[in-house]
């Protein structure tokens, strides 16, 4: 895959841009659609990192996020002349979308990881029991979201797996706030109604 690595490259800000750089997203992907390497690496530079956070925290497991992440990339890479760049999302936005699609298509495809592969590096002020209840919360959640309506399920990805904001996660699914709002509140119960059948009560923020 062009510009692919094991070692991502580091965040930038929150909008796409570093400093100095004056170039856009739009600008390296009509760049990529001519071939550009070096713009590809650059939008890699500045996506990749929380595209892999997300990706880790949906699939369970860093080697599947990895392998999702270079996907979507590719994805890129082969769609980039067909970007439109006056359309209603933005890049980072539609990458959300790509990246949370293929994880829970992924999720239900493979076995889950073991407990002990699954999730974010331990806290090192977490006791030994609280990563693992940690670990099989997450783990639950996500075989939860695994069986809810597709649409509840992105909508629960995007706005708490992600670092997006609300308005930022509406534009992903191509909504508006209130529909958003209203499919959270479908999905929070969907998923509450998964998880009592297991005798599970409450798991946080999200039920």
């Amino acid at each position: 895959m062009p510009g692919s690595s094991k070692e991502w490259p580091r965040s930038t800000f929150r909008d796409g841009s570093p400093p100095g750089d004056a170039l856009g997203d739009n600008g390296l992907l009509r760049a990529i659609a001519e071939g550009d390497r070096t713009a590809f690496r650059r939008l890699m530079e500045r996506h990749a990192r929380p595209m892999l956070a997300l990706a880790t925290r949906i699939t369970g497991n860093p080697d599947d996020a990895d392998e999702v992440v270079q996907d979507s990339f590719l994805k890129v890479w082969t769609l980039a002349a067909k970007w439109n760049s006056d359309g209603p999302a933005a890049f980072g936005t539609w990458l959300y979308r790509v990246v949370t699609n293929a994880c829970l298509d992924r999720r239900r495809r493979v076995a889950f990881a073991p407990l002990e592969e699954a999730g974010d590096p331990p806290d090192p002020g977490m006791s030994g029991a609280d990563v693992a209840m940690a670990r099989q919360r997450d783990s639950m959640i996500c075989a939860a979201l695994d069986a809810m309506p597709p649409r509840q399920s992105q909508a629960l990805a995007l706005y708490y797996f992600s670092d997006l904001t609300a308005p930022e996660a509406a534009q992903a699914l191509e909504l508006s706030i209130p529909a958003l709002e209203a499919l959270l509140v479908r999905g929070r119960r969907s998923l509450r109604t998964i998880l009592e059948r297991q005798g599970i009560t409450a798991l946080g923020d999200l039920t």
